[in-house]
């Protein structure tokens, strides 16, 4: 299979469900910047979103299914999802320093950003029962992280050898930061007397303030938090790990992905004649 093909290509319908959920999960994380309310007034989390996450995952893995997850695929995404929760387990952001997000992007850039999506899903959700890291955070996760792995599957696919590492290296760094700040963006809103060392005023969400003054505020708390040091960790970890390990773990998963793509290609076999014995 060329990095030029998808081993679970998309129908459109399932492109639109992709779409609808990533939309709904945008206004699930920007919901108070884009809502005036009076000045003073509390602004509570979005629970009934949180609710329905669940939901739009379980439409979303449906219509992908019927968009090419076959048995063989089923398993490679249960591979890597387990891989996924033990590199997590062993890895669990110290300073930064996470081995998720990689095989994410791996895997979204060979089977496409349906299955990069679930496969962020279910990473998440795997490692957080693994490592306990069950919470109010984790529907966030799990969408930021199916995000990351569905923008791997939407990258340019004529690309080859070493040019394909270096746009997966810039990926997987642009990436990096994205999930930073959107995860800060999750828990920010509701925080309460943000006070960041070395920088005078308050950086807490101002219910009622324009947006680009909010916007202003949580660029800088998000540069002056996570940018320097989390994120940017981050990045380097997916460098490192992308650029030693990419080229064999794509070859890898390229030809499972071509055993599962040909089998489901193959015809049944027709029914042997059976002769009578007379």
């Amino acid at each position: 299979m060329s990095a030029g093909t998808r081993a679970v290509p998309l129908s459109r319908r399932s492109a639109l469900v992709l779409s609808l959920a990533s939309l709904a999960g945008l206004m699930m994380l920007a919901w108070p910047l884009l809502l005036r309310v009076p000045e003073g007034t509390r602004v509570d989390p979005p629970f009934l979103f949180l609710a329905l996450l669940p939901v739009v995952v379980a439409v979303v893995l449906a219509e992908v299914s019927e968009g090419g997850l076959d048995a063989r695929v089923l398993a490679v995404l249960g591979v890597l999802s387990a891989v996924n929760a033990l590199a997590r387990a062993v890895s669990p952001g110290i300073a930064g320093v996470e081995l998720v997000f990689f095989l994410l992007v791996l895997g979204g850039r060979v089977f496409g950003a349906g299955f990069g999506f679930v496969l962020g899903c279910t990473s998440l959700f795997a490692s957080a029962l693994v490592t306990a890291g069950v919470g109010p955070w984790l529907p966030y996760q799990m969408l930021v992280a199916a995000w990351v792995g569905m923008g791997a599957g939407l990258l340019p696919r004529r690309v080859h050898g070493r040019a394909e590492i270096a746009l997966l290296v810039v990926y997987g760094i642009v990436a990096a930061y994205l999930f930073g700040a959107l995860m800060n963006l999750s828990g920010w809103p509701f925080l309460l007397g943000v006070a960041v060392p070395g920088h005078e005023g308050d950086l807490t969400y101002v219910a009622g303030a324009p947006v680009l003054e909010n916007l202003h505020r949580f660029l800088i708390y998000t540069l002056l938090t996570s940018t320097g040091g989390w994120d940017t960790l981050r990045a380097v970890t997916n460098t490192v790990a992308i650029v030693l390990l990419g080229p064999s773990i794509l070859a890898v998963l390229r030809r499972a992905a071509r055993r599962a793509t040909v089998t489901g290609r193959v015809s049944a076999p027709a029914p042997v004649p059976v002769r009578d014995g007379s």
